[in-house]
């Protein structure tokens, strides 16, 4: 069986539908935009929902990626062979170009003439039919004139063969299955079986009816299509495993794990469940952080995901016995060895990912380590009061307050001799659940659900005074803490609202101010300003002192600090924009912004990643009309007078029959709510942070303004020093210091190369009278210690034209572990010698695994001392394959 590899996997997929015209567009962010309404890109085709949903894409109508994703909602799943919380998705897409046919032919070339299966063991799915569409005979008989047996076409209901969302596209989907050589576990033993007789390989939906909101379906104009394959699950299954930690991805964090933790992989199924569960979490880890977005740990959305998957992480390494120190070799060895060529982000962002993992795993340790030293005193509590358990309360106890994992006060409990109560540690789990539902949460109650304030009088409004003073006085109208009440006292988290108010409420990307609002009797904290509807305006936030009543006269003080510094990234945005449409062209649409009083963010779409040179032009530009202190200036105008005057409108926004239209000089011009600087001037400075790809034709720009700007510049320029101080240098010369030190490094690696090739030859010796002659070919099998597998490669080469016609065969062990080698010439591979296969047929010898081409390949093994016996058997191993 032939072996694939994960990087020749990918490219096989992206070959194949490149060669049938389809564009490569690439992977975009793992974190999702939010349009789709979760916190990452959990399937290949959610970057391209709005393509499919009939929105023209920049790249064409038929496109092709592999796109990583992250599904963490059977994370107690992992631990097994196959679940992973990281995977990547092989997708291919029609928008409305080819259908069924074209598309069943392909998947069937796919699964026949590349990966080599026949149809004999080729089964698909198909959907059955209901009162709401017809059985998809179509789809069927396009699998069969493809090439599938009739017989292996198996008819499903809706949950198994239908996609859909609530309304508009969806259609059937056909699945393709493996059939294997064993008895079917009963009668009703088919695709979906748990038995494991079908494998699923991939899936092609057809997106051809809308569903409308009563229903009822109408067929599609142009009718898509989406095509996925798993890559982790086709690459174990194409290599002859169901265990996906036994492929290219995972393998060196395995042996690295086993060398490290003295263990072994599938000798202890708790232990091995420890060690997939390790090597999926910190792989998923280090591809949030290393990705686009640069993602870090947090206790709320996804970083706090991203907490959760470090800290299982560090719990099962302590299972296995690594510090913290092996957890970051293992982000090394997906950053610098299995991903280095398929994910460039990685290696751009390697320090960044390394320092956050550094920082949570020493966080979560230190946490650990006060959970011990508390344990110890519930430990001495319960042998003093002759207990034989440690109560569940106390368990919850150390997991809620030190997140103590509860195996872990099992494990050591069991040391001394004592037993948890794990259902006591439930029922107090499920109390702390019940106290939860409830007591809301306060944001959920107050900040987001404003239900309670349906019941108030349509005259109750709110005013907006803040385009025009950050301070200003009221009335409250409405106090809510989960329900209408007439006073709060100290300590209450509500939402306030009051007849007027110089507080923005968040809209339109521009986050809503915080502050305080006071009276003689109270001090009210604003942390957060919601809009509550068209009409009223929510402050969220704690009474700090006092009590406040409906009714009572306050003033309300925004922070005026971070109001200047939000106006300041807001009227940059405006800026932003249209640099980005002179410097591009009117391809540039917004899709989205956020600005607070740190920095801005801008999402517009885009079909390509900027060039460092636009990005530039285009922060240039922002610059030169900051320089200009262009006047803003803001006017209030009917809907079609705005459109007429060419103010730019946010495409598919709902606008009021009055908008405001602001205009920078006559640079910019845009319909806009938010709140701005008095002119440009007062922007100071612009600063691009970053630009990256967010979904498929979207991209994303962040960056500062001001002061933001300033401190930017400092932490470089203090970077800069260490820097140079480092290299003994100033910054001024730093460049030609690097350059200098890069060439005597050059210089040395070549020398070094030149010095270990001749030390493995003189450690080789003349080993010509160890060749052999087997059925009529030359073979020399021989061992040197100390060289790495470039070294032995070279070596081989110099032997293979020693020995003329022949196999050349060579192991070292270097480091406790073992290198192979294997060479063979054109001439024995025309008599049936094949390295690949004499690597694989040797390498268990030396506790390893490998293969390669006819002409070369190579393995590497964890037990030099089978090297002996590795050599013995390669005789044996060519000789079967000469004829």
């Amino acid at each position: 069986m032939k072996q694939y590899t994960s990087k020749e996997l990918r490219n096989i997929w992206k070959d194949f539908y490149k060669e049938r015209g389809h564009v490569d567009v690439g992977a975009v962010s793992l974190v999702s935009d939010g349009s789709t309404g979760v916190m990452f890109n959990v399937a290949g085709m959610q970057p391209l929902m709005p393509y499919l949903l009939g929105q023209k894409h920049p790249m064409g109508t038929r496109l092709c990626n592999v796109q990583g994703c992250v599904r963490t909602n059977d994370i107690d799943s992992v631990g097994d062979k196959s679940h992973v919380t990281f995977f990547e998705m092989m997708g291919s897409w029609s928008l409305g170009d080819y259908f069924k046919e074209e598309r069943c032919k392909w998947s069937y070339e796919l699964l026949t003439q590349v990966f080599g299966f026949d149809s004999d063991h080729l089964a698909a799915t198909v959907f059955a039919g209901d009162e709401n569409a017809p059985r998809d005979e179509e789809g069927a008989r396009c699998r069969i004139d493809s090439g599938f047996k009739p017989e292996n076409i198996y008819y499903l209901p809706a949950e198994d063969n239908w996609w859909g969302l609530e309304y508009g596209p969806c259609g059937p989907d056909s699945e393709m299955f493996y059939i294997a050589d064993v008895p079917d576990c009963g009668p009703d033993c088919g695709p979906g079986c748990s038995c494991g007789k079908y494998t699923e390989l991939g899936n092609d939906v057809f997106m051809q009816y809308e569903k409308h909101k009563d229903g009822h379906l109408t067929p599609l104009d142009k009718k898509n299509v989406d095509t996925g394959w798993g890559l982790e699950r086709n690459l174990a299954f194409l290599n002859g495993t169901k265990d996906v930690y036994k492929t290219d991805l995972f393998t060196s964090v395995i042996a690295f794990i086993e060398k490290t933790s003295g263990l072994k992989y599938d000798n202890d199924d708790d232990k091995t469940r420890s060690m997939r569960v390790l090597a999926d979490h910190m792989r998923t880890a280090v591809m949030l952080i290393g990705d686009e977005a640069r993602l870090v740990p947090s206790n709320g959305g996804p970083g706090y995901v991203l907490r959760r998957l470090i800290r299982r992480a560090v719990r099962h390494g302590r299972i296995l016995g690594l510090a913290t120190n092996d957890l970051l070799d293992i982000a090394r060895i997906y950053i610098d060895d299995v991903y280095s060529d398929s994910y460039i982000n990685l290696v751009k962002n390697r320090d960044f990912v390394l320092n956050e993992l550094k920082k949570e795993i020493d966080r979560f340790t230190s946490t650990l380590e006060n959970g011990m030293k508390e344990f110890v005193k519930i430990l001495d509590q319960t042998v003093s009061g002759a207990g034989k358990s440690i109560s569940g309360k106390d368990a919850f106890y150390l997991y809620d307050t030190f997140g103590f994992p509860l195996e872990l006060t099992i494990e050591m409990a069991d040391e001394k001799g004592l037993a948890v109560d794990e259902e006591g540690f439930k029922s107090a789990m499920e109390e702390q659940k019940k106290k939860a539902r409830d007591n809301a949460s306060f944001s959920l109650k107050s900040s987001n659900d404003f239900a309670v304030f349906s019941g108030l009088d349509e005259s109750v409004t709110t005013e907006f005074t803040g385009y025009e003073k950050v301070t200003d006085e009221g009335t409250v109208v409405a106090v809510a803490t989960g329900e209408l009440v007439d006073e709060v006292s100290e300590g209450a988290e509500c939402t306030i609202v009051t007849d007027k108010t110089p507080f923005y409420a968040t809209m339109g990307g521009q986050k809503g101010d915080f502050g305080q609002i006071t009276s003689g009797s109270f001090v009210f904290e604003v942390y957060d300003t919601v809009k509550i509807d068209q009409s009223k305006t929510g402050h969220v936030g704690c009474v700090k002192s006092g009590s406040i009543k409906k009714g009572d006269k306050v003033t309300l003080h925004v922070d005026a600090f971070n109001r200047m510094r939000t106006c300041m990234n807001h009227s940059a945005t405006h800026l932003l924009q249209k640099a980005l449409q002179t410097v591009l062209g009117d391809e540039v649409k917004q899709q989205g912004s956020y600005q607070d009083g740190e920095r801005t963010r801008f999402d517009f779409s885009f079909s390509r990643a900027l060039t460092g040179e636009e990005i530039e032009k285009v922060e240039t530009l922002v610059n030169d009309k900051i320089v200009e202190n262009l006047s803003v200036v803001t006017d209030v105008m009917s809907v079609d007078e705005a459109m007429k005057s060419g103010a730019m409108a946010l495409f598919g926004e709902k606008y009021g029959e009055v908008v405001r239209v602001v205009k920078m000089g006559e640079f910019s011009k845009e319909l806009c709510g938010g709140t701005h600087v008095s002119s440009t001037g007062d922007i100071h400075c612009f600063k691009i942070l970053s630009e990256s790809g967010i979904a498929a034709g979207v991209r994303r720009i962040e960056g500062l303004t001001g002061a933001g700007v300033l401190s930017y510049y400092k932490n470089v320029e203090d970077t800069l020093t260490k820097a140079a101080r480092t290299l003994k240098s100033s910054p001024a010369d730093i460049v030609d210091k690097i350059e200098k030190l890069q060439g005597e490094l050059k210089v040395l690696t070549s020398e070094l190369e030149a010095l270990k090739s001749k030390a493995a030859k003189d450690a080789m010796g003349d080993v010509m009278d160890k060749v052999t002659n087997i059925k009529g070919i030359k073979f020399l099998a021989t061992s040197v210690s100390g060289v790495d597998m470039n070294g032995l490669r070279e070596l081989g080469d110099q032997l293979k034209d020693k020995i003329g016609d022949g196999v050349i065969l060579l192991a070292s062990d270097v480091d406790g572990k073992v290198n192979l080698v294997a060479m063979a010439t054109d001439g024995a591979i025309g008599k049936g010698a094949h390295a690949g296969n004499l690597i694989k047929g040797i390498a268990g010898k030396v506790g390893g695994g490998g293969g390669g081409r006819p002409g070369m390949a190579q393995a590497g093994g964890k037990d030099p001392s089978g090297i002996d016996a590795a050599l013995a058997e390669s005789a044996k191993v060519l000789e079967g394959q000469i004829s």
